[in-house]
């Protein structure tokens, strides 16, 4: 119980983040390329609170970690609503608007190792807080490699959706409907593995190049 406790507080604000701040991102994309809807809601924010899903962002990531003792863990924040006719060019923005989701997680993946780099610095050698840095890194890599997979309603779906020529992006957009529980089903079968493993390989890759400078600075 004592580790399960400690796991929660270590991934806590990383997860919440992680999740909230994507669903942010796609708000801010959505209303700098024309469609209001949801900064009319007030979801154009970077307050947690507005994007939490009780059942999505706590629950869900709850049972299933205690479910498979840690080792599978899924959660969801509200989606942010996007009028995807509203934009100005709707098939072009559409993928600027999808890519701004898992760019936040890039951000931020860069922002927790960034603060791992601070922290070894000022020799502060806290447990807690360099744990929770190198969860933060992992969760915002998980985030950003699981939301490029490309099925809609997917991130990295609707950004092949906006580059296919018409015909073929309206006839793959045509399987959003059933697009969940295709993922559910290759993450159950250990399918998606063969796309997380090598994307997030790669994103830490480009990860490490663009802190190094820092680390030679603060190293």
């Amino acid at each position: 119980m004592n580790e399960l406790i400690q796991t929660i507080a270590v991934y806590a604000l990383p997860v919440i983040f992680a999740i909230t701040l994507h669903e942010a991102a796609h708000g801010y994309a959505a209303k700098y390329f024309g469609d209001l809807t949801a900064y009319s809601q007030g979801r154009v924010s970077l307050n947690p609170l507005v994007h939490i899903d009780p059942f999505g962002t706590i629950v869900i990531p709850a049972v299933l970690y205690l479910a498979t003792g840690g080792a599978f863990l899924f959660g969801y924040a509200k989606p942010v609503p996007v009028n995807f006719a509203g934009l100005r060019k709707p098939k072009r923005d559409m993928a600027w608007v999808a890519l701004a989701g898992p760019a936040a997680n890039f951000v931020m993946g860069f922002g927790w190792l960034l603060f791992a780099l601070t922290l070894h610095s000022m020799d502060v050698n806290e447990e807690f807080f360099l744990q929770m840095a190198r969860a933060g890194v992992l969760t915002n890599l998980v985030m950003f490699a699981f939301n490029l997979f490309p099925v809609p309603p997917l991130d990295g779906g609707r950004i092949l959706v906006s580059l296919l020529p018409y015909k073929l992006a309206y006839k793959f957009a045509q399987i959003e409907p059933y697009g969940f529980f295709i993922v559910m089903g290759l993450v159950m079968m250990h399918v998606l593995q063969f796309w997380m493993t090598p994307v997030m390989l790669l994103t830490n890759f480009l990860l490490q190049i663009l802190i190094s400078p820092f680390n030679f600075l603060l190293g």
